[in-house]
């Protein structure tokens, strides 16, 4: 999924300017050579004005079919039939289903748990309600953003009514007004390797659009929408000593985490609709009775999800290359974003292809790019397997947004999608990946370079990475932390290890994981596997503690002195560690005449003094000038004068003055 900090971003980028120019005079070390990640709109391709764009001349809506691949890739642990039909007027999914579940352990089980997400609307007084308070990201709940689903049948295959057997659950916090996770005990028990199978029914109100599904107008979100199997972890997976359930309720920041199947899904709509869906069509769209009826089938993938629109401008392209062995692209576009096909096109084929080349095959035939509409945001911005939904067709002519949300999607469908980590427990191996792969093809396709110094310095509550998900203070604080802090890490990584072995280590860990639900121990494995080097201080410190690597100029001290006779300049500089280590720290002096000289400091002391010796006076000292170092968060301190001329301190205490009214008047506000 996509944050948005726009805003929090926007005031802090305002105090960063504002500090640059009160800090005028302090040399080159506080002059930002990059763009930030989020690049004006004045940066995109230029598009015609919408008045003047004419749509895609394409096909209606995709209208051939496909079948399944012979080949297994995953364990297939759940089988789901469902028949669902969507009423237009009353905002409600009704559906049946049959589903199988096939026992992975050596254990038999007695129950089941169903995750049963659309009753987080059900009222304010849901978990994911009191936790997000009715708002995710920028998308606020309206009045009608209520919802729910309500078990109609629950029957075994020979007619046994289960319904009396299933009991709601609240495991992580014991709030009884949350309905989002059901335990059902089992008339009979599932041997290891043996399945079940139930037959259920059930109806869900859609909200109007808000966390990732609902309605907006004719516009329809289904993500979510089905009772969906949780995750049974068998011994060793995620460094399970014993097998068990893994099953949570739906909470204000955590996402999603199911295991691999197969879907074979039957839905009608109003004819008027165009239907988008994870997987492809089995059979051509048949229309009667005023309804339009799809059949989709999708295998090896953890989830369903299905969009439709009356309004949906469809485009297509056949796309390979290598790591891609054939995949039809189809975009689902809001009317007002008809005249950008170009541009979801390309970062579509520029992800798959990127991704493909630097972590492994992308097996899928399909990938399906939505475009909800204006004022749809609620749905815009998240990921299902081979489906992505853009953000909403909010400005006619949007910046690099655009590209960037489908390059984010599009690298879900490896970290969420084939590795499929547990996003409960461990989100950041999920969004940290994502952002990090992100950043990899808008600098590599579209030059837009991450601004990793003011990313960085964002970080001022950072917090352990692993660790469940609703732990964190709010959605800023998960944000901040499973998605820029995440990033940071790897980066930091990277800097250490070199390009060349982190594409190694990245690659490894998808080709060895994916599929299998790995964890945080494992990706450490990996990274010591490759590197041949342990890497336990590296994550005690940055991935399960909450350190950032903060090192400072802490004195300077410049005073005259003779050597052979001859006036020279003693200057002794004491640099500190203020955060965790990361090593080695380069130092910059600059002297008077110019000269420059830079030694190293492996940064593992608390403090270090330099003591130095030159024919003229020290300038300044900058510790890690070229800003190699990013998990250093407060770089205010890295860089400090001999002297400070009366000119510059005035400059300094109105730049910060005003700086801090600033921050008091947005906190005020």
């Amino acid at each position: 999924m996509t944050p948005r900090h726009v805003t929090r971003l926007a005031l802090f980028l305002l105090t960063a300017i504002l500090l640059v120019f009160s800090l005028q005079g302090f040399g080159d070390a506080w002059l930002s050579q990059y763009t930030y990640a989020y690049a004006p709109a004045t940066k995109a391709k230029p598009s015609p004005p919408s008045n003047t764009a004419k749509p895609p001349a394409a096909a209606q809506e995709p209208d051939s079919v496909m079948q399944p691949k012979p080949v297994a890739l995953s364990k297939r642990v759940t089988e789901y039939h469902i028949q669902a039909s969507l009423n237009e007027e009353a905002k409600t999914i009704t559906a049946e289903q049959s589903v199988t579940w096939t026992n992975p352990g050596r254990k038999t089980v007695s129950e089941l748990y169903f995750h049963l997400y659309p009753n987080a609307f059900l009222s304010d007084k849901s978990t994911f309600m009191r936790e997000s308070g009715g708002q995710l990201r920028q998308d606020k709940a309206t009045s009608d953003s209520l919802g729910y689903m309500k078990l109609l049948t629950l029957k075994t295959t020979e007619g046994e009514t289960l319904l009396p057997r299933l009991h709601y659950e609240q495991p992580d916090d014991g709030n009884h007004d949350d309905y989002t996770l059901a335990k059902l005990h089992l008339p009979v028990p599932v041997e290891p390797n043996k399945s079940v199978t139930l037959r259920m029914s059930y109806e869900v109100k859609l909200p109007e659009v808000f966390a990732r599904m609902g309605y907006s107008g004719d516009f329809i979100m289904a993500g979510q929408w089905f009772p969906k199997l949780a995750v049974y972890e068998t011994a060793g997976t995620r460094g399970r000593s014993s097998e068990g359930w893994n099953a949570h309720q739906y909470h204000g920041n955590s996402e999603f985490y199911s295991d691999f199947g197969i879907y074979s899904v039957r839905i009608k709509v109003p004819a008027k609709y165009k239907v988008a869906a994870t997987g492809f069509q089995t059979k051509p769209i048949e229309t009667k009775d005023g309804l339009k009826i799809y059949q989709f089938y999708a295998d090896d993938v953890h989830d369903f999800a299905w969009a439709a629109s009356p309004d949906f401008v469809y485009d297509e392209a056949a796309y390979s290359t290598k790591g891609v062995p054939g995949v039809r692209i189809k975009l689902y576009l809001d009317p007002a974003h008809a005249h950008l096909k170009d541009r979801y096109m390309h970062a579509a084929k520029t992800s798959l292809a990127k991704y493909a080349q630097w972590y492994g095959e992308y097996p899928y035939s399909t990938l399906s790019v939505v475009v909800p509409p204006k004022g749809g945001n609620g749905a815009g911005g998240m990921e299902y397997p081979t489906l992505v939904t853009a953000f909403a067709a909010e400005h006619d002519n949007p910046g690099y947004d655009l590209e960037r949300t489908v390059v984010h999607e599009i690298g879900h469908q490896y970290w969420y999608g084939m590795v499929a980590s547990n996003e409960f427990e461990e989100a950041w191996l999920d969004e940290g990946f994502t952002s990090y792969a992100e950043d990899k093809v808008m600098e590599s396709e579209y030059g837009v370079e991450p601004n990793l110094r003011v990313e960085s310095s964002y970080m001022t509550d950072p917090a352990p990475l692993k660790q469940l998900s609703w732990s964190y203070d709010d959605n800023n604080h998960y944000a901040e932390n499973v998605y820029i802090r995440a990033k940071l890490v790897l980066v930091g990584m990277e800097k250490q290890v070199g390009t060349k072995t982190m594409q190694k280590i990245m690659r490894t860990y998808f080709s060895k994981y994916k599929f299998r639900h790995p964890s945080t121990s494992d990706f450490q494995k990996v990274v010591e596997g490759v590197t041949k080097t342990k890497w336990t201080n590296y994550f005690n410190q940055y991935v399960y503690g909450n350190e950032m690597a903060d090192f400072a100029v802490d004195t300077i001290q410049v005073k005259p002195a003779e050597k052979d006779g001859k006036r020279v300049y003693e200057s002794t500089v004491v640099v500190s560690k203020r955060g965790g280590s990361y090593g080695p720290i380069p130092i910059e002096f600059r002297f008077a005449d110019g000269n420059a000289l830079t030694q190293q400091w492996d940064g593992s002391q608390a403090h270090m003094q330099f003591k130095l010796i030159q024919n003229t006076p020290l300038l300044w000292a900058a510790l890690d000038p070229q800003h190699t170092n990013v998990l250093d968060n407060k770089q205010i301190n890295n860089f400090m004068k001999a002297e400070i001329e009366g000119k510059q301190r005035t400059r300094w205490s109105v730049g910060a003055a005003k700086m801090l009214e600033i921050i008091v008047g947005a906190i005020g506000w």
